[in-house]
């Protein structure tokens, strides 16, 4: 009889972390060296890799938020970062996904990404409106930064392909065609500090200009939908700013096929708050991942059942 129990014990132990344990290899889909999204998914995969039991992670460099999107379209096991204007273009199948609708859930509201206009003195480009004949960076192809883009030098009264000579590159391209007085401008969408635009102010012989536009947010929002807030980046997060950039923001969330299993989904976003300090130790706008900015409201996605599982077992209510 004790042998018996003792056989049981064994297999129930073994069976237990069987399903803790499940095997899984995840592809995270970041964006450009250059960004904040490629350092911080590089931070998630060692955390997941190291702390689930079962899962292996590796981040990808890609162009970004569309990019990204794209790859969770495959159904293939793809976490990725995006924008949420990008990811409800995707959601509806409009705009760059048209016609082809990708079955997303949101795992977690990442932080805010700031709508970042650059030049630098001597290029003239002092507002918006100086944008027209000049030669314009909008961000490289297959990123969220080009999507918004568009929107915010049309609703500048703008037209992106008859008022200036654009330019498609990701943000470490564009500083240092910049440098190169290849182009006079470009735009970038990220968090802070975003380490390519560090870099361009901290240059010497380079005084960094970040033109506002902030006049923009309430046009944006009328057509796409409430998406966009008027924002600041502080006047100390690059070197030379003159004062506070008044700029536009769109939040980043966290995005998986809705085909992810619930267990998965809940290790993934129960790890990154468990380990949130590995995290902001890569990266600080790793402090934004807080449970109080974790709302619906925040993402036009629905949550996946396994963030909904691990949000109501920390009390967080989504509103």
């Amino acid at each position: 009889m004790r042998k018996l129990i003792n056989m049981l014990a064994l297999a129930a132990l073994i069976a237990m972390p069987a399903i803790a344990q499940e095997k899984v290899n995840i592809s995270i889909a970041t964006g450009g060296t250059g960004g904040v999204y490629y350092p911080m998914g590089g931070g998630l995969a060692n955390v997941l890799s190291k702390f689930v039991p079962g899962m292996s992670a590796t981040a990808e460099v890609t162009g970004g938020s569309v990019d990204n999107l794209k790859l969770i379209g495959t159904g293939k096991p793809y976490v990725g970062f995006s924008m949420t204007d990008a990811a409800l273009d995707a959601y509806k199948g409009e705009d760059k996904f048209k016609g082809q609708k990708v079955p997303l859930r949101t795992l977690m509201i990442l932080y805010p990404n700031r709508m970042h206009v650059v030049s630098v003195e001597g290029m003239g480009v002092n507002s918006m409106k100086d944008l027209k004949g000049k030669r314009v960076s909008t961000g490289s192809p297959g990123s969220a930064t080009e999507v918004m883009a568009f929107r915010v030098i049309e609703a500048a009264g703008l037209d992106k392909d008859k008022d200036m000579k654009r330019e498609r590159l990701g943000v470490a391209e564009s500083v240092n065609a910049i440098k190169d007085k290849k182009i006079d401008a470009f735009f970038w969408v990220g968090g802070l500090p975003t380490a390519a635009v560090t870099d361009l102010a901290a240059t010497p012989g380079i005084k960094i200009k970040m033109v506002d536009h902030a006049e923009t947010v309430a046009g944006m929002n009328k057509k796409y939908g409430n998406l966009y807030i008027e924002d600041v980046i502080p006047k100390t997060t690059y070197s030379g700013m003159q004062a506070d950039n008044k700029q536009a923001t769109v939040m980043n969330i966290l995005v998986v096929h809705e085909s992810m299993s619930e267990q998965t989904a809940y290790n993934i976003v129960k790890t990154i708050f468990d380990k949130r300090d590995d995290m902001i130790a890569v990266h600080k706008e790793s402090e934004n991942f807080k449970y109080e900015n974790q709302k619906t409201a925040a993402t036009p996605i629905p949550f996946h059942p396994g963030a909904l599982k691990y949000f109501k077992e920390k009390g967080v209510k989504l509103q």
